[in-house]
């Protein structure tokens, strides 16, 4: 699947606020999910896998436990998406 990370940071914004419940308008791509009340581990780890598989891509532990926003997600999305050279 190939993807532009404007479309990316879309998608991942209408699952994170689908997964806690918010408007779509209300959660900026830089805004620190850890923040935002109601998003717990449980949660967060719903997203990933709501994510994972929507893109139909696996991320890597020590990826997700180093994000923190909307655009930190779409940034290790694309990284997944984008084919190893070797």
């Amino acid at each position: 699947m190939s993807a532009n990370h404007e479309q990316i940071v879309a998608v991942v914004t209408e699952i994170v606020t689908g997964e806690l419940g918010l408007a779509a308008d209300s959660v900026a791509p830089s805004i620190d999910l850890r923040s935002i009340e109601g998003a717990d581990s449980v949660k967060v780890l719903r997203i990933v896998s709501r994510i994972e598989r929507h893109f139909d891509v696996e991320l890597e532990d020590e990826d997700v436990f180093g994000i923190s926003s909307v655009d930190d997600i779409a940034l290790v999305v694309a990284k997944s998406l984008t084919p190893d050279p070797s």
